[in-house]
Parts: structure tokens; C-alpha cells; sequence
């Protein structure tokens, strides 16, 4: 299946219809468990670093759900948020300077042939190292963006049943993924000989939080996929759902996975 023609539905629509785009993120942090991880950890993180202004690369920034909460509540920062696609980058930077948030910028790059140099405090990458072949070189290029000290923030489909691959001969549920996921081993291995020292990783998306994300986000994603006219089915779909998605979603959320289809990794420079 591919996540890439219902993602850009959804960013036609806020688009067409700007004051959505708020609501839209909000749903978006409820709906996804994944978003529950990274806020968390990167409140945590914006203590660590101090009261100083900071400055944080998203860095495959998407419909800009990220880049809206940091500069909300990570302040005071200045955040240099960045994607591959032009069309959504236009989209973010013109809502954006309609709200006069005025500590980010929008930028097209390809996070392959990224030259920033000590530049960032902090680095957000949520679900993009996993479309990306040349994953090394990636983390190359973020340990110098990073300054000494700063922190690597990234969140990524696990080996352990991400993208829906539970045995060798299934193939990945996400059409875009270039692999189907990574351990904590993996991912240690690949940052460290570049200078990037394990700060603190977890699994997430364990038992329950499996089941929720089957349950809010891949069958409603499955049915989007046969056809759009289940986009007037949702309301009904969620309203019967939803309240058992989200205790699902509270009970991994306070849990410690020793395994889950997602991990949160934290890196620290050096």
C-alpha cells in the first residue's frame, strides 16, 4: 500500500482550506502514538539543553506537524524545518507567515546532500530514515549539522514488525519504506563510529499500541486505498473506535516495550 496519494489528499485539503491546518495537526498528534513518543522525548530534551535559544533541524518536516509544536513549545528556538517535496515546503512557509510565526523557515533539501556544520542544538527526524537507502550517509550528515552536545532525535519503524513485516517472506505495508525497519543495535552501530553516542532509545508500538494502530490508522488507511469515498465513512468508523484506539494507545504509552514495531532513538554528539 502507499501512504504517499491519501498524504497528499489530506494536504490538498488544508491547503484549500487553511484553518483546518491547526486541527489537522492536533489529529494528527492524537491519532498517532508515535507522536505521543517524540513530543515527549523532545520536551524532555529542550530541559536538558537549558533556558538558552536553541536551534532545531526538522529535518523532513512533512505537512509541518512537528515544526508547529516546537516552535509552540520549545520556545525560545529557532527552527529550520526541511523536506524533498516542494509542494508541501510552498504550503507550510505560506500558512506559517500567514500566523506570523517568525522563529521558522521553510527549505527544499534532500537530507543526502545536506552541508550544514555545527549549526543545530537539535535534530528531529520522525519517520524518514526508513525511506532512505543511504542511511549512513544521512547520520553523517546530521553529526556535522549537529553542534557538540546536541541531540539526534529519530523515529523510525523497528525490525520488530515495523511496516507490518513480521517474517522474511512478507513485504513491507508502506510502499515507500526503503527497508522494513531498524533495531536498537542497528541503529547504535550505524551513529556510533560517526560520533554519535546513545543517549536513550525505546521500543514503542508493543502489544497494545500494535493493536491501536491497526485498529486507527491501518484498516481506515487500507479502506482510503480502495477507494476515497471512505473518507465519508471515517466519522462513523472512528466514532465506534476511537475510544478503545486511545486506551490502547495509554497503556504503551506507559509501558516499557522490550520490543515493538517503532523505536525512539536518541543520539547525542560528541
Amino acid at each position: 500500500m502507499h501512504y504517499d496519494p491519501i498524504k497528499n489528499v489530506f494536504a490538498a485539503v488544508i491547503k484549500a482550506v487553511p484553518f483546518t491546518r491547526v486541527l489537522f495537526y492536533k489529529t494528527l498528534d492524537l491519532m498517532f502514538l508515535r507522536s505521543w513518543y517524540v513530543r515527549r522525548e523532545i520536551k524532555n530534551l529542550r530541559k536538558e539543553l537549558g533556558s538558552k535559544k536553541i536551534d532545531i533541524y526538522d529535518a523532513g518536516c512533512g505537512y509541518g506537524q512537528y515544526t508547529y509544536f516546537m516552535s509552540q513549545k520549545l520556545a525560545p528556538c529557532t527552527i529550520y524545518a526541511s523536506d524533498i517535496k516542494e509542494d508541501w515546503i510552498n504550503d507550510c512557509r505560506e500558512y506559517f507567515t500567514s500566523q506570523k510565526i517568525n522563529n521558522v523557515s521553510f527549505h527544499v533539501e534532500d537530507l543526502r546532500n545536506i552541508s550544514h556544520e555545527n549549526r543545530f542544538d537539535l535534530i528531529v527526524c520522525v519517520d524518514v530514515m526508513e525511506h532512505i537507502h543511504e542511511d549512513v550517509e544521512v547520520l553523517g550528515n546530521y553529526h556535522r549539522a549537529l553542534k557538540p552536545g546536541g541531540f539526534l532525535v529519530i523515529n523510525t519503524p523497528s525490525i520488530y514488525g515495523g511496516s507490518d513485516v513480521h517474517d522474511d517472506h512478507e513485504e513491507s505495508f508502506i510502499g515507500e519504506h526503503a527497508r522494513d525497519g531498524y533495531s536498537f543495535e542497528d541503529l547504535r552501530d550505524k551513529c556510533e563510529p560517526l560520533g554519535l553516542k546513545v543517549y536513550r532509545s525505546r521500543y514503542t508500538y508493543g502489544f497494545w499500541g500494535d493493536k491501536a494502530w491497526r485498529l486507527g490508522i491501518k484498516y481506515p488507511m487500507m479502506m482510503l486505498n480502495l477507494s476515497k469515498i471512505f473518507f465519508l465513512i471515517l466519522p462513523f468508523y472512528y466514532l465506534l473506535t476511537l475510544p478503545f484506539t486511545l486506551i490502547m494507545m495509554q497503556m504503551d504509552f506507559g509501558s516499557e516495550n522490550s520490543v515493538g514495531s517503532g523505536i525512539n532513538f536518541i543520539a547525542q554528539k560528541k
